[in-house]
């Protein structure tokens, strides 16, 4: 092949649209733009997010009220100081925590936190609870039982590390054991 024998692709170079040069052209008379009307005329451009008149999407839309997650969790929040009303070794659950009044209903979910000090030894079940919490109840000479755990987190691969699969599952128990959550 010579340099004058090069040649584009077919079909990859075609020639500009020449619009207003005759009726023959088929891009004549009103090039394109139909007869009359705005789109017709000189500098015509449609804002952005014009529907034809119809009142447009950010009209229609609530304004300034943020929106409600469907799938939000409640969780009542208590303190491991209130616990200190229960007697040594009892079972603190849902049922006891009504009973005493710290939740309205037995099978309200409840999250333990760590404010004030435990100086009893209990073994509470709660859905939730965080590190400190957890720590405070041990402290005490007591034990937690979470009743809900939460999926492990998917690590994603880095870019070009072809060791690791992308979205990986969770935990196959192989590595050594995590400590919960809070």
């Amino acid at each position: 092949m010579k340099l004058h024998e090069l040649r584009p692709a077919p079909g990859s170079r075609r020639s500009r649209k020449r619009i207003g040069r005759g009726i023959s052209a088929g891009q004549g008379k009103t090039s394109g733009r139909g007869q009359k009307g705005a789109g017709a005329r000189e500098g015509a451009k449609v804002p952005r997010g014009f529907e034809g008149g119809q009142m447009k999407m950010t009209m229609r839309l609530p304004k300034l009220r943020g929106f409600t997650n469907r799938w939000r969790v409640e969780y009542t929040a208590i303190n491991v100081s209130k616990l200190n009303r229960f007697p040594s070794a009892a079972i603190v659950d849902g049922a006891a925590l009504a009973q005493v009044g710290l939740v309205t209903r037995p099978g309200e979910r409840v999250k333990l936190l760590a404010a004030g000090k435990l100086k009893v030894a209990l073994t509470v079940r709660v859905q939730r609870a965080s590190a400190a919490a957890i720590r405070a109840v041990e402290a005490a000479g007591g034990r937690l039982e979470l009743l809900e755990t939460r999926p492990a987190k998917t690590e994603r691969a880095a870019p070009g590390d072809a060791g690791a699969t992308a979205g990986a599952g969770p935990n196959t128990g192989d590595d050594e054991e995590a400590e919960p959550e809070g």
